[in-house]
């Protein structure tokens, strides 16, 4: 509740470097196939089902919080230390869900131990091109990933920051960056320093109206 820095001020953007999907996933042993399931299932028995994350206050909290509101259900939070304990706890069928990155949960997945139902971006994601978004899954202007950037000191010069911003486009764009984002489920990005900058103002706006609306602590 009291930074001791200010991230909009006191940081100069340089990039993005890459968005990674969250994915909505159930153990694969549940009987739940489209999102619309597991919805009604919530829905039928209000604060039953458990959805685990990283932590209070960490995205998949607050993308579970998110997906709370706009579907109308009461899914209990189970807040871990980190995705290994989350994703043993939910192979082993002691949460009904999760919202965790696409990176971790990705080899379960191909190993068949759980099964992803929605990924919480706008986009599909490339490494699961079959599986469907949470707006396709009916949930009208659900946009939330996880990203990735640089920031340097706000007093850096803009030359210096232009410079940097150029030079990490390069490898962002290049063949072998993108070949190692595709392998973990990431989108490579590569802004500008300005987009950057816009991108966190409206996140900050986004979730602070999230958080409080929610009593998030």
């Amino acid at each position: 509740k009291k930074l001791p820095y200010d991230f909009q001020k006191d940081f100069a953007p340089i990039t993005t470097l890459a968005l990674v999907p969250n994915l909505l996933e159930v153990n694969a042993s549940t009987p739940v196939q489209p999102v619309a399931d597991l919805v009604n299932l919530a829905k039928a028995e209000p604060g039953k089902l458990t959805y685990g994350s990283n932590g209070n206050g960490t995205a998949q909290h607050l993308i579970g919080t998110q997906f709370q509101n706009m579907t109308g259900t009461e899914i209990n939070h189970i807040p871990y230390k980190g995705s290994g304990p989350l994703a043993s706890d939910l192979i082993g069928g002691q949460i009904t869900m999760s919202f965790d990155t696409i990176t971790p949960v990705l080899p379960h997945i191909k190993a068949g131990k759980l099964r992803p139902l929605a990924v919480t971006t706008a986009k599909r994601s490339a490494a699961l091109p079959d599986v469907p978004t949470l707006e396709e899954a009916g949930l009208k202007g659900f946009n939330i990933g996880t990203w990735f950037g640089v920031l340097a000191p706000a007093a850096t010069p803009k030359d210096i920051v232009a410079r940097l911003n150029a030079e990490m486009v390069k490898v962002i764009q290049s063949p072998e960056f993108r070949k190692r984002m595709d392998e973990i489920g990431a989108e490579p990005i590569g802004n500008s320093a300005d987009q950057m900058a816009q991108q966190i103002k409206g996140e900050t706006e986004k979730f602070a109206k999230l958080v409080k609306d929610a009593k998030v602590t």
